[in-house]
């Protein structure tokens, strides 16, 4: 296909937006049909009825934008408004008919979800990798399109590799984005799925779910360091427990015989960032 690259995601955007010039038609919601490439896969019903009653008041106030399909009209923007109207049992919405082919419209899905939906955290990084791939997109180039930070991509993108049981408990919203990143930082795939289904089952926070890391960490590393840590300096031991009172987080002080450091543990893009914050009012 020919790769759209600048402009061209630019344009898939734009190109759902309805101006004065537009022909707007009240299409029969039986000749409608969702968008076959919708990445959404779970609409939330809280929020269709939420809609459903602003349209009962103020009607819709945006047009759907649709093209002609064989039969009827397919949805390429504006699912949420067709199902809330569905709702309110309308026989009719205002639309928008344009002419896209197949790629264009899953291209637009893709994008228009991820700048104006809430998809959950799998289906935002399943569609950040399929944009990458059909765009021929670095990290880098998907940030700036999409308005992202390359880190705020690139945690999500590490989502696909959690085991599936882990995405499932995402997927449903038994485990947040939250937690999915502090389970894709573990290697060891037996104890990524244990420590999720500890994490649903004592409905854990996302700090408590760090903590759990943390302690499994210390308890991998103590054999080889106990016989060390028994010779450590009571004063230095103190200090490390205060510290780490303070901070919330792993504290290690490693004392040489003139000099020495003291290193701090974070988990996570968030977590480093309120270390930061956390020191620089005490500097």
């Amino acid at each position: 296909m020919n790769r759209r690259l600048g402009k061209g995601l630019d344009a898939l955007i734009s190109s759902l937006s309805v101006n004065e010039d537009d022909k707007i038609v009240e299409i029969p919601l039986a000749q409608l049909r969702p968008n076959p490439y919708q990445p959404r896969k779970n609409f939330s019903e809280e929020a269709i009825r939420e809609l459903a009653e602003s349209i009962r008041e103020h009607g819709v106030l945006q047009p759907i934008i649709v093209r002609e399909a064989l039969r009827g009209y397919e949805i390429i923007a504006g699912e949420r408004r067709f199902r809330a109207s569905q709702l309110l049992g309308k026989a009719t919405i205002p639309a928008v008919v344009r002419a896209y082919d197949d790629e264009q419209v899953m291209e637009i899905a893709l994008i228009e979800n991820l700048q104006r939906e809430d998809l959950n955290a799998l289906e935002v990084a399943a569609a950040y990798q399929t944009i990458m791939e059909r765009f021929s997109l670095k990290q880098e180039e998907l940030a700036a399109k999409v308005g992202k930070s390359r880190s705020h991509i690139a945690n999500f993108l590490r989502l696909l590799s959690l085991p599936q049981e882990v995405k499932d408990h995402v997927s449903r919203g038994t485990l947040s984005m939250g937690h999915a990143r502090t389970l894709a930082a573990i290697k060891d795939e037996a104890r990524c799925r244990e420590l999720a289904r500890m994490a649903v089952e004592k409905n854990w926070s996302v700090r408590e779910l760090e903590e759990a890391v943390q302690n499994l960490d210390r308890k991998a590393k103590k054999p080889r360091s106990a016989a060390r840590s028994s010779r450590r300096d009571p004063y230095l031991e103190e200090i490390e427990r205060n510290l780490r009172e303070k901070f919330k987080t792993a504290v290690r002080i490693r004392a040489g015989r003139d000099r020495g450091k003291i290193e701090f543990s974070y988990y996570g893009q968030s977590d480093l960032e309120r270390l930061l914050q956390m020191l620089q009012v005490m500097a």
